[in-house]
């Protein structure tokens, strides 16, 4: 019986379809490795969204190439994902060695590869191509329970592709056209989760509410994602709601009242906002101004006091001066961000951004991408230095992943909070009295009153 071991770099999405490879192939009669060192088959899953991480996963897949050669000589190597999209059949010839390159497409084509490649150790196979369907061939999980530690949370992939062509960004060439499973199919799914212990469900997609609008017709008013928030919602058993990652201009009124009519939604939003300059965004072709981005956020307050916002930020797009970036840190503190992700831009072939003129200095981005991060730590640190001596509510999900011995949790805004506890506790929703904060994680104690959301 084979063994497989998959390594995955990047974000969510990137996670769900490495746990729905794994499932395939667990299903087929493969084992799940451990660790690397005893594995049959190692796979990476790269992100492409930057270059750090295609230059790591080369890297790592150059050692890996050189120790299965001294100790494993058998074991396959492959890429998956959004790189071995990209890159296809450039791979083999950069990276000598690896046999499998397998697209965003594809990856339900591992097994019977994976397959072929133990039975023919001569042969290597590179398939990029798109095939219709595909959106609905990642919806295996590992478990019956799902993902998460403990089972208790798991993704759901309702749409795949990205229409968007920002300017910066490689997902429509990596990922394709936007293309949205059905609604009923997702219920299928999220049913069959919660039956065997899932209690909070996050949907995946590339423009997430974006979800079915070149296929489905919106109904009273409400966008097909709203319609299939609402009939999530209507799941016995299931306790939260939540999805990622979204585009402003996803964020209609009957999306904003959502918030308001769906207690099982939680309080939180992640609001890409990428440049807090106006001409900035236009270069980037995000489709929307600061002003309606922050008209966004105040109607999401109004709906739902209290929610957490989160975003994303890029620093030193070409082009940005430092009056662009003061536009950025000045917005920043504006909104006052719960949680913000950070990155330095890094120019990625193929994408127009890439040979645009006035392309800012690996120094100065350096210096902005470090005053940017500090703002938002001096903010961050004042929020969660807030909530201590409070009482949240908290789904628990499991142990913690630095310290086993401890449980984890987050609240409905987003918030991780590490407590001591029971395992019997994994999958309750508890209220929690938080006795201290550290950088972006709160520390708690089991309350027994009072649920003052965070």
């Amino acid at each position: 019986m084979p063994s497989v071991f998959i390594k995955t770099y990047g974000c969510q999405m990137n996670e769900r379809d490495s746990e729905a490879v794994l499932a395939q192939l667990a299903a087929r009669g493969y084992s799940l490795a451990a660790n690397e060192s005893d594995a049959d088959v190692i796979l990476l899953n790269t992100c492409s969204v930057r270059d750090m991480a295609e230059q790591k996963a080369i890297g790592k897949m150059r050692a890996l190439v050189g120790s299965t050669r001294r100790h494993r000589p058998g074991t396959v190597l492959g890429f998956l994902g959004c790189m071995a999209q990209a890159r296809g059949g450039e791979i083999p010839n950069q990276v000598p060695g690896v046999r499998l390159v397998l697209g965003t497409q594809k990856f339900h084509r591992a097994g019977e590869y994976l397959d072929t490649l133990l039975s023919e150790p001569s042969k290597t196979v590179v398939d990029i191509a798109e095939e219709a369907g595909s959106a609905s061939a990642i919806r295996e999980h590992l478990s019956p329970s799902g993902a998460g530690s403990g089972g208790v949370t798991a993704f759901v992939s309702i749409m795949q592709g990205c229409n968007q062509h920002c300017t910066f960004c490689i997902v429509p060439q990596t990922r394709g056209e936007e293309r949205s499973r059905g609604i009923d199919e997702i219920l299928e799914e999220c049913r069959e989760l919660v039956a065997n212990g899932v209690r909070e469900i996050t949907f995946l997609g590339q423009i997430v509410t974006s979800f079915g609008r070149r296929s489905m017709a919106e109904r009273d008013g409400k966008s097909p994602f709203v319609q299939l928030l609402e009939a999530a919602h209507e799941i016995e058993g299931l306790d939260r709601l939540r999805f990622t990652s979204p585009h402003p201009k996803g964020y209609g009124d009957d999306l904003v009242e959502a918030y308001s009519r769906f207690p099982k939604l939680c309080p939180h939003a992640h609001l890409p906002l990428q440049s807090g300059s106006d001409r900035i965004l236009r270069a980037m072709h995000r489709g929307y101004t600061t002003e309606r981005y922050l008209s966004i956020v105040h109607k999401l307050r109004q709906a739902r006091p209290g929610i957490g916002l989160g975003t994303d930020l890029i620093v030193g797009f070409p082009g940005e001066t430092e009056e662009d970036f003061e536009q950025t840190l000045a917005l920043a503190r504006e909104v006052e961000f719960d949680q913000a992700y950070i990155f330095k831009y890094s120019p990625r072939r193929d994408t127009k951004a890439a040979s645009m003129p006035d392309q800012v200095p690996e120094e100065v981005r350096n210096d902005r991408n470090q005053r940017l991060l500090t703002l938002v730590n001096e903010i961050g640190d004042r929020k969660y230095r807030a909530l201590v001596n409070q009482t949240v509510e908290i789904l628990v999900e499991g142990p913690s992943r630095k310290n086993p011995a401890r449980l984890e949790g987050r609240t409905g805004c987003n918030k991780i909070v590490i407590l001591e506890g029971d395992q019997r506790h994994i999958g309750e929703r508890l209220p929690v009295r938080i006795v201290r904060h550290g950088s972006f994680t709160l520390y708690g104690d089991p309350a027994i009153l009072g649920l003052d959301e965070a």
